[in-house]
């Protein structure tokens, strides 16, 4: 019995559709830590790209050594690193919302390097293009420069969105209950691995299928071609 729910593993099919709604909780705990973990890469990688893209040395070297750190030291010891480390300095977080702070924080540097890519395919013309028409330097790059830049790297933005949602089981280390760790403690308490888990698999196929399929619409839909100015 998982979350009150009673199953029977005398029939294998009887066997699924009983662990099947217990799954789906673990489903909506791996779609939101995906989709959290997602929103604060995107975020704090666009910080990271512009904070690069700086022109004085003492901002853009300290924000390419952390962006190493972050590229050059695993998800566990990160994810261990907020969830024990943090307590001791009086920040309390959730076990939830630190892994999904963790998946953000630890894929923030790869996307910041997509969006530098992106912005640099932005020909310097549109820049100076802006300046002439007298618009601040945080204007030119959120109305002129960003919204050319995005729509280059929809393609690379959704691959890391499948990876940061294969990457969710980790976080069961700190007592997430997600989809792999609900299979696992079904497994361990009915002594059947192969359906629990293979529904898993097939599970996060089906995600990925669908998140593949909002990736490509996306990057069908949106234009590549330069903006112009208004």
């Amino acid at each position: 019995m998982l979350f009150g729910i009673e199953w029977d593993t005398s029939n294998d099919w009887l066997f699924a559709a009983s662990i099947l709604p217990i799954l789906l909780r673990g489903l909506v705990v791996t779609i939101q830590a995906t989709v959290l973990g997602f929103l604060v890469a995107a975020v704090l990688g666009l910080v990271l790209a512009a904070l690069k893209a700086a022109r004085s040395r003492f901002i853009a070297w300290p924000a390419r050594a952390l962006t190493e750190f972050l590229r050059d030291t695993p998800l566990l010891v990160q994810l261990f690193f907020l969830y024990y480390v943090l307590p001791e300095y009086g920040i309390l977080l959730p076990a939830f919302l630190t892994g999904a702070l963790a998946l953000g924080v630890q894929y923030s540097a790869y996307m910041s390097e997509v969006y530098r890519a992106g912005l640099e395919s932005v020909a310097r013309g549109q820049t100076e293009a802006a300046r002439a028409l007298d618009l601040s330097p945080l204007r030119t790059f959120g109305v002129v420069i960003l919204p050319q830049a995005v729509p280059r790297i929809i393609p690379a933005l959704g691959n890391y969105l499948v990876s940061i949602m294969k990457d969710v089981p980790v976080l069961s280390v700190v007592s997430v209950l997600e989809m792999l760790k609900v299979a696992q403690i079904i497994g361990d308490r009915s002594f059947h691995y192969v359906i629990p888990l293979s529904m898993v698999g097939a599970l996060y196929l089906v995600l990925t299928l669908i998140a593949s399929a909002g990736v490509r619409y996306l990057d069908a839909r949106l234009p590549k071609r330069g903006l112009p100015l208004k």
